[in-house]
């Protein structure tokens, strides 16, 4: 796993974007279980696994998932209070503005995992289509899951007037990078932009950025970026979209080599995870995880962690309950069952949650347990005082 010598050229592969040849492989987490594999106990093993690896191309500069033969599955998980927010957040900046304006017409691209903005477009009084123009478009990291880049990029092309604006929201690859997490890098998820590679597409089928917004939801890694038509009423590029693509091409975004720092990454993460779960194993201490994420399984699965390790895996979804982590077969428990359990160490999965997760259940730590933000390195967090 990782990328021992820099990137890897790759000649046959092909660009989701331009469909030429070319690219080369800046982070490979070796065999995965698909993403939203969630296996019954008495499923046979050994559990399915496929070759996954991240690809810059050489042409388009954009960061893909080189394969993925899974099928994907219905989601069965459930929306946390943090994308909630963060959605409330990004229509009030798409409302500030303008672009949101009651009694216009909207069109939604939400991610099959769930992320819609629909309540909150609803409560302004904006009227949701399914076909045909609109005003609005809105995609919540939706174009990401489309294994043709381009065609997923002008079937959203299709549905704009002159004046229409698509709002598209990203988990920035840079702040990917920046922020070692490998496990972003999971199957269906067949691209992952930065503001350079998405304006530059965007820029490719006459789109053209009128806006840029920064969050601190994943590491402060998620990014709002909207376009419009060239030659709309909404202007040329923003100053916000020009000083965005020029920090993040400083950062080394454009760079394979600064990508591929992944791989590193990966290492550094697996060998830590490795060294504290044989600390609390040598301390006798019992630890659980909340969070059985799609992210979940490639770090599970990377370290190796069994059963041994991490006895329980709580999550909010009921569709999860009863089922295991795939490979490792590691039970999906309910946040009760977890509580009852009385762990002295909680893996959180989804480090976004953790004021959420700490309301919801401070029999944890008033039990003596603390829970353990997985971003993705162990980090313990202190009690609360």
């Amino acid at each position: 796993m990782g990328i021992e010598h820099g990137p890897a050229p790759i000649a046959t592969w092909r660009d989701r974007w331009s469909g030429q040849p070319g690219g080369v492989v800046v982070l490979d987490l070796g065999e995965q279980p698909p993403s939203d594999l969630f296996p019954l106990p008495s499923d046979p093993l050994p559990d399915p696994a496929y070759p996954t690896r991240m690809v810059m191309s050489s042409v388009s500069g954009l960061l893909q998932l080189e394969d993925d033969p899974t099928t994907p599955e219905e989601p069965i998980g459930v929306e946390p209070a943090a994308l909630v927010r963060q959605a409330e957040l990004c229509v009030d900046d798409a409302e500030a503005a303008g672009f949101v304006i009651p009694g216009t017409r909207v069109l939604e691209y939400p991610s099959p995992h769930g992320g819609s903005w629909a309540r909150q477009l609803a409560r302004r009084d904006m009227v949701e289509v399914a076909a045909g123009e609109a005003e609005l478009l809105v995609d919540v990291h939706g174009m990401m899951h489309d294994a043709d880049q381009h065609a997923g990029f002008t079937e959203r092309l299709s549905h704009m007037g002159p004046d229409s604006v698509l709002l598209m929201m990203i988990h920035n690859v840079t702040s990917i990078v920046r922020n070692g997490m490998w496990n972003a890098l999971k199957n269906g998820h067949f691209a992952y932009y930065s503001a350079p590679s998405l304006v530059r597409m965007a820029r490719e089928i006459g789109l053209v950025g009128v806006g840029a917004w920064e969050y601190a939801l994943y590491g402060n890694g998620t990014t709002m970026l909207a376009f419009a038509r060239a030659g709309s009423r909404w202007g040329g590029e923003a100053a916000s979209v020009t000083d965005l693509v020029a920090k993040e091409t400083a950062e080394g975004v454009t760079d394979p080599q600064w990508v591929a720092s992944l791989g590193r990454s990966l290492e550094t993460s697996v060998a830590a995870i490795r060294a504290y779960l044989a600390n609390t194993r040598a301390a006798g201490l019992k630890v659980g995880g909340y969070g059985a994420a799609s992210r979940t399984s490639a770090l599970l699965c990377s370290a190796e962690v069994t059963t041994d390790d991490v006895t329980v895996i709580a999550d909010a979804a009921p569709g999860k309950h009863g089922r295991t982590m795939p490979r490792n077969r590691i039970p999906i428990v309910s946040p009760a069952d977890l509580v009852a359990s009385r762990p002295d160490r909680v893996l959180l999965f989804v480090p976004d949650l953790l004021p959420e997760v700490r309301a919801a259940y401070p029999e944890i730590e008033a039990g003596g347990g603390r829970w353990v933000v997985m971003d993705p390195t162990p980090r313990e967090v202190p009690p609360a005082s």
